[in-house]
């Protein structure tokens, strides 16, 4: 069995932004050699995702306002967890999102369905941030 693991860092200049990965996924996936087996891309922080879905700016913005209904970063007093931080929120929208996918690898492709992509997202940022992706297969 093969393996490869690669730690990605993402420069987010913005709070909260939503980052199509697949590019970089499908590179390590090439890179690995595996032709059957599972990939794995997980968040390295707490208060990021990682997620399947469309590349579509109307369906983000859409997860934008539904997040922010769900758990609004303001007031910030409204959270236990804000002491010296302020990112109880991002906290929340991860655990929503999810920590992680994994995606089949077939004939040394990511096995997608129709318009899915591999999206980090990054909900309280304005500083590095890193991901990993590990492949394992044959």
């Amino acid at each position: 069995m093969k393996s490869l693991t690669k730690h990605k860092i993402l420069n987010v200049p913005k709070r909260r932004m939503f980052i199509n990965i697949t590019k970089d996924v499908k590179e390590v996936v090439n890179e690995s050699g595996v032709r059957e087996g599972l990939v794995l891309v997980n968040a390295m922080h707490i208060t990021a995702s990682v997620f399947i879905n469309d590349d579509e700016s109307g369906l983000h913005s859409d997860y934008e306002k539904w997040l922010e209904k769900l758990a609004p970063e303001k007031p910030h007093s409204q959270y236990a967890h804000n002491g010296y931080e302020d990112n109880a929120d991002a906290h929340m929208k991860r655990q929503i999102m999810g920590r992680e996918v994994v995606v089949a690898i077939t004939n040394g492709e990511l096995d997608f369905g129709p318009w899915e992509q591999i999206f980090y997202g990054e909900f309280d940022g304005r500083r590095p941030k890193k991901y990993l992706i590990k492949v394992i297969g044959e």
